[in-house]
């Protein structure tokens, strides 16, 4: 009976952290994004940033989904949804989307892929030392705006007239129009604000290019990608768009950061919060080179010649 009795106890003692592990939960991110039709390949570079800090989907760790599908309304509500579910982190995609999330909650950690300046729209205390439960990545999209601007003018030299548009929903719209005005004034170019936030309203923006006599237009917006696209081409407006994919898809030329490159150390710091770094001590970080993309058979469609100042500088050329 003592025998049995002490080998019963030993098989428990030795299976008793074993079935504690089995019951530990596995962490949950909630990932609040804009398009789920977009968002594939920022989910790949998201999860490659997870697996290189030892964290990988379904084997110890899970990811919810919530998706405003171009309703940046929608996220104080879809963010709300992820606190009450009690998730140990959230990813936030775009701007309205951090900021709803910031409102929802100030225990759960937040890592934020921003567009625009995260101290001026409120996101952060500093980029060094963020503060609070919000640590992330700033891509630049306001500051690179007169940039763009510039290669618009660059590629159409003859044009006098230009077209702006963007989202009024969006947390930096304000700073958007400030920067392409400002840039605008500069080069003695006429700047005119197309604001659009349904597919409904850029389809009657892009109609009124033609009254307006637009030459070219710089579009602000990271969603609807196949519908901007395609507009340009029925108007034959020459176009510049803020990321590569709009140029892979048909768009005639896009400048900025990599978003790919930008999610991937998303990815990095949510593995990192999830083994107990805090986002108050991890700064924000911003990319340090940045993609010029020009698409030949689009310019071949427009009947425009890419100035060689351009196809010099750029980084990728689709034929």
């Amino acid at each position: 009976m003592e025998r049995r009795a002490f080998i019963v106890m030993t098989l428990a003692a030795v299976g008793w952290p074993l079935a504690v592990g089995a019951q530990q939960k596995m962490p949950v991110i909630g990932w609040l994004g804009g398009p789920s039709s977009q968002a594939a390949s920022n989910l790949a570079a998201f999860r490659q940033g997870l697996r290189e800090t030892g964290y990988v989907q379904e084997q110890n760790v899970a990811i919810e989904y919530r998706w405003t599908e171009g309703h940046p309304d929608r996220a104080p509500e879809l963010a709300a949804e992820l606190v009450a579910r009690k998730v140990d982190m959230i990813a936030a995609t775009g701007d309205a989307s951090a900021l709803a999330a910031k409102s929802a909650t100030s225990a759960i950690p937040i890592v934020f892929f921003s567009g625009g300046d995260p101290v001026a729209t409120g996101l952060v205390a500093s980029l060094a030392r963020p503060g609070g439960n919000l640590t992330g990545v700033s891509i630049m999209v306001v500051e690179l705006m007169a940039k763009r601007l510039e290669l618009l003018s660059e590629m159409v030299p003859q044009a006098k007239v230009i077209a702006l548009l963007v989202d009024p929903n969006d947390p930096n719209a304000r700073r958007f129009i400030a920067e392409v005005q400002d840039a605008a004034q500069a080069k003695g170019l006429r700047l005119h604000i197309l604001r659009a936030s349904t597919e409904t309203e850029i389809d009657g923006s892009f109609a009124s290019l033609v009254q307006l006599n637009a030459g070219g237009i710089v579009v602000a917006f990271f969603r609807w990608r196949e519908q901007l696209v395609a507009l340009a081409a029925r108007y034959a407006v020459p176009a510049i768009y803020v990321q590569r994919e709009f140029a892979a898809a048909g768009g005639l030329i896009s400048y900025g950061p990599s978003v790919a490159a930008a999610v991937h150390q998303l990815g990095i710091y949510a593995g990192r919060i999830l083994k107990g770094e805090k986002p108050a001590d991890l700064p924000v970080q911003q990319p340090t080179t940045f993609e010029l993309v020009v698409n030949l058979k689009t310019a071949k469609a427009l009947g425009l010649t890419i100035p060689p100042s351009i196809l010099a500088r750029a980084d990728e050329v689709i034929e």
